[in-house]
Formats: C-alpha cells, sequence, structure tokens
C-alpha cells in the first residue's frame, strides 16, 4: 500500500518550544515600564528646548543683551553723572549687576511660557504629553531649559557690559552670583510655567509679563537703594522676592547689599529656595491636574 502523505500543519515547525524560558513576558496592563526617572526622556526634552531657543539666538540670548546695555548706558548718565555713588561704588557698579539679573529673570520666563503655551495654541502640546514623561520630568525639563537660557543671556549682557567705559564687575562673593542667579531663573521659569498653564491666548501671557513681571523687576531696586523710599514703599519693596533676587546677586558682585549684612543675605537666599519649592509644588499639581491642559 502506497504510504500515505503526513498532514503537516502549517506554521507548526515555526512554533517555538512551549516552556517559560521562551514566552514573551510583557508587563500586564497599566503597568509602567520604566521606573524612577526616565533619564533618556528627561534629557531629550530639555535638548529639544534649549535647541529651539538657540536656533533663534540673536533674538534670545545677543539682543538681551544690546537692550540691557542701552538700559545701562541710558541710566548711567541720566542719574550716574558727577561722580554719583551708591553702596559706596560708582553707580554704574551698582547698577549692572541688577539690569544682569533683571534680563536672566525676564528671559527665563519668556522661555517657559513660551514653551508651553504655544504647544497649548498650536495643538502640539500632545507631543509633550505623550511621551512617557512624569509631571515632575516635564516640569523640570522645562525649567531647566529656561534656566540654562538665562544663564547665557546673563553672561552675554556680562560680556557687553565690559565694553562700557568706566564699569569694573567685581566678584567679591561667588556663592552669592551664582546661588541668587539660580534661584532668580528658577523663580521666573517656574512663574513663566505656571502663567502658561493658566493661559488661553498670548494676550494673557503678554498681560502677566506687563502687569506683574515687569513692575516686579523695575520696583525691586535695580536702579535705587530701598533706603531712598519712604517707610511704607520700603515694606512694600521687601514684600517684593525680586527684590531679593536683585539685591543678592549685587551683593556677589560687591560685597554689600542694602538688604543687610551676610547673615541677611544668606537668609534671603533660604527663603528664595523655600517660595521656589512652593512654586515647583503648585506648577506639579497644576500638571498633574491636567486644569486648562487637557481640554
Amino acid at each position: 500500500m502506497a504510504e500515505q502523505p503526513q498532514a503537516i500543519k502549517i506554521g507548526a515547525a515555526h512554533e517555538p518550544a512551549a516552556g517559560p524560558a521562551s514566552a514573551p513576558r510583557f508587563p500586564e496592563r497599566g503597568v509602567p515600564v520604566i521606573t524612577g526617572v526616565n533619564r533618556i526622556g528627561l534629557w531629550s526634552l530639555y535638548v529639544k528646548e534649549v535647541r529651539r531657543f538657540f536656533k533663534v539666538q540673536t533674538q534670545t540670548i545677543w539682543a538681551p543683551a544690546v537692550t540691557t546695555l542701552l538700559f545701562l548706558v541710558i541710566f548711567a548718565v541720566a542719574l550716574g553723572g558727577s561722580g554719583r555713588e551708591v553702596l559706596g561704588v560708582p553707580f554704574s557698579d551698582f547698577l549692572a549687576p541688577g539690569l544682569i539679573m533683571m534680563g536672566m529673570m525676564q528671559n527665563a520666563f519668556a522661555n517657559s511660557s513660551f514653551s508651553f503655551l504655544s504647544g497649548k495654541i498650536q495643538g502640539t502640546i500632545i507631543d509633550m504629553l505623550m511621551p512617557p514623561l512624569s509631571e515632575g520630568e516635564l516640569m523640570t525639563g522645562i525649567v531647566a531649559a529656561a534656566v540654562t537660557r538665562a544663564v547665557l543671556v546673563g553672561a552675554a549682557i556680562a560680556g557687553a557690559m565690559l565694553l562700557y567705559p568706566g564699569l569694573t564687575l567685581h566678584v567679591r562673593e561667588p556663592w552669592a552670583i551664582v546661588w541668587f542667579g539660580l534661584m532668580g531663573a528658577t523663580l521666573l521659569a517656574l512663574m513663566g510655567l505656571i502663567a502658561s498653564i493658566w493661559a488661553e491666548k498670548f494676550d494673557h501671557n503678554a498681560a502677566v509679563t506687563n502687569f506683574i513681571v515687569a513692575p516686579l523687576s523695575l520696583l525691586s531696586g535695580t536702579f535705587y537703594t530701598i533706603e531712598r523710599l519712604h517707610g511704607v514703599f520700603q515694606s512694600i519693596s521687601r514684600a517684593n522676592p525680586f527684590f531679593y533676587v536683585i539685591s543678592g546677586f549685587r551683593y556677589g558682585f560687591l560685597g554689600r547689599s542694602d538688604m543687610g549684612d551676610e547673615a541677611h543675605v544668606i537668609w534671603a537666599g533660604i527663603g528664595l529656595l523655600a517660595f521656589n519649592l512652593l512654586l515647583a509644588f503648585a506648577a506639579y499639581r497644576l500638571l498633574r491636574s491636567g486644569w486648562k491642559i487637557r481640554g
């Protein structure tokens, strides 16, 4: 009898042998694959944000340096004539650190607020929300990029001011320059992120800039010492967190401040850290709630 052909089960030869070693091991639904900090995702977001503002560096870095240098020239000529001194130094030396810090803070706010708000308006916010990034990682990446821009702007402004005749930037207390520079940039970056979460159009963001950030910056003691103010206005100035940023940063260059001695400067630095932690918690809760983000 002719041998009957054996039935062949299609695909049987390609099936892996049953066993725990060959079985695919996928996590259950809802179980996170990435645990801890998503370092690659966080770094990618940071690099993306830095590249975004660096592509237009003429506008985001060098233009603020030129504008701030013009502020220095105008105010130094208008108010610093006849060898005027403030805190025992020439008026231009007193003015320069405050202008550097003011430029850093304003650009930190502009960077973080524009990044998030433009994504909401253009509909590209999904590119930030879909990747496996936690709310804390999303906030950290945006704030870190804004601080990076602030540091670059500060360095550009300081370099431009060295060209001003008769101005000297002495470094008396390096720790104060670093600490208050980072605290001020972080403060405005967090404020910018919170403002962009609340804002629904660019007009809302501009309102925060014009009615909150700009007045607080100009009334922070950048161009004067609060000792020249009336007692009531001195109290108002001391309630302005920008005042402590400007005065602490200036202390790093001059070794003196209208806040008081070194102990007052240290306590101001601790207070700014606590205030930044409070703002960071508020921004984190807003991101986690999805308020005005997930329409």
